[in-house]
């Protein structure tokens, strides 16, 4: 394990500077698929032997081989208040001795839920689960269930997880690896995902003529950040919620990155929009294994047992992931708290914009809130089309560069950087400089 002072990063060499990370990790690869249990962590898309950690504390991640790293990914968005808060710790802590599971209701599950009704409108009822994927499965059963219709609009580059209506035209992993479905999937199902173009109402209407009274629900990231953070257009979640409308459909909001991020209302109180069904994650478990789905009670009445469509799970409710979560919540709820996140993401953005202005080479950054992305492309990103025309070759290089001074980016393209309220000023200031290093070499070669 790693002890002692933690080494800076630049003062290593490039080929032995993590041998216990190469030893761990190829190790890993007799017994772990690839190495990793989710694809983008084995860093196919950068190059390079993938972290392995050790452990973190507050805004940083310190590997196996005692290095340590300004984390701008904090666990895919999970944890909004940095790395192993002391009261988040202290109250799993306690919780663990006073059970880990019960697979029985407990009043934990009953005041989070509390908690998440009375800061989202739209969510009067809400069904716990363990991880996003299956609350994004869940909620779109609940719609054709609930509408009795088979098909389902989504967008391209948007990723709702692995379950197999999702996978096509999807971001996040499938991006990264360059791919547009997955083996495994029977055409005949993937048949009832329908994929229209982010940011395109004309598109959402034309689908919705060629298959007038078929589509129970559109599903939607209210701020993409799959594909790389892409914000909606002006108008474009209004023309939704007036379309599904129309159409007796339902709308679907995925805020498993958004919910509790954006605000804590989620991006739909934001943009003042109110969805039928809303799917959650990430920040509402405070770093453990939760997500949720929940709307309107008319609709969420139709999930067993009270109706007939059917979801369960042995963890749903973990009181775990209970405690964590009704930890996390209310610190989210202090005065300033999403000002000064979103404020030291602005500054990073606006750092990010004159380190490639500075180095002379073209990229786009796109920010919403406290997430953002740094895009090498020669022109805004509006929607997946876009996102793809990237320069990932390029990314690769600044990815490893940005490594290399000690800061840790998304090792993908088409991914986020978060913001947490654990970063301080003076990380962003060193994440800055490294990004002025990291672009002026890269113009150098």
């Amino acid at each position: 394990m790693a002890s002692g002072a933690m080494k800076d990063p630049k003062d290593s060499k490039a080929e032995d500077s993590r041998p216990r990370s190469t030893e761990i990790f190829e190790r890993g690869k007799k017994t772990l698929v690839g190495g990793v249990n989710s694809p983008v962590r084995a860093f196919r898309a950068v190059g390079g032997t993938p972290l392995v950690i050790d452990h973190a504390k507050g805004a940083r991640l310190y590997d196996v081989d005692g290095r340590q790293y300004i984390d701008f990914v904090c666990s895919w968005g999970a944890l909004i208040l940095g790395h192993a808060h002391p009261d988040i710790v202290a109250a799993i802590s306690d919780q663990a001795s006073r059970g880990t599971s019960f697979g029985m209701t407990s009043p934990l599950e009953v005041e989070l839920g509390e908690k998440i009704t009375k800061a989202i409108p739209s969510v009067e009822m809400v069904r716990f689960v363990s991880s996003g994927t299956e609350a994004a499965m869940s909620a779109v059963r609940l719609a054709r269930g609930y509408t009795k219709r088979d098909l389902v609009v989504k967008f391209e580059g948007c990723y709702h997880g692995h379950s197999d209506g999702f996978l096509s035209e999807a971001g996040s992993g499938l991006a990264t690896l360059g791919l547009c479905a997955s083996p495994g999937v029977p055409d005949a199902f993937a048949a009832l995902t329908l994929n229209t173009p982010y940011n395109n109402l004309e598109a959402v209407e034309n689908v919705f003529k060629m298959h007038p009274g078929e589509i129970a629900a559109v599903i939607v990231e209210p701020v993409a950040a799959n594909m790389g953070v892409v914000p909606p257009a002006r108008g474009f979640l209004e023309g939704l919620r007036a379309i599904t409308k129309k159409e007796k459909s339902l709308l679907i909001f995925d805020e498993v990155i958004t919910g509790f991020r954006l605000a804590y209302g989620g991006a739909q109180s934001v943009y003042k929009i109110d969805p039928d069904l809303t799917v959650m994650g990430k920040i509402i478990g405070g770093g453990l294994p939760v997500a949720a789905y929940g709307g309107k009670r008319e609709i969420m009445e139709h999930v067993a047992p009270l109706g007939p469509v059917y979801q369960a799970g042995t963890l749903s409710g973990n009181p775990l992931a209970m405690r964590a979560g009704l930890a996390t919540l209310p610190k989210l709820e202090a005065p300033g708290f999403y000002e000064d996140v979103n404020r030291k993401t602005l500054r990073l953005a606006e750092g990010l914009r004159s380190a490639l202005k500075e180095s002379h080479v073209h990229g786009e950054v796109n920010v919403t809130g406290s997430l953002l992305t740094i895009f090498f492309s020669d022109g805004p990103i509006l929607n997946y089309a876009d996102a793809k025309k990237s320069d990932s070759a390029r990314f690769a290089t600044f990815f490893q560069n940005m490594l290399s001074h000690g800061i840790f980016i998304a090792p993908s393209q088409y991914e986020a950087l978060f913001i947490s309220a654990a970063h301080t000023d003076a990380d962003i200031d060193r994440a800055i400089t490294a990004a002025h290093e990291s672009l002026a070499s890269m113009r150098k070669n």
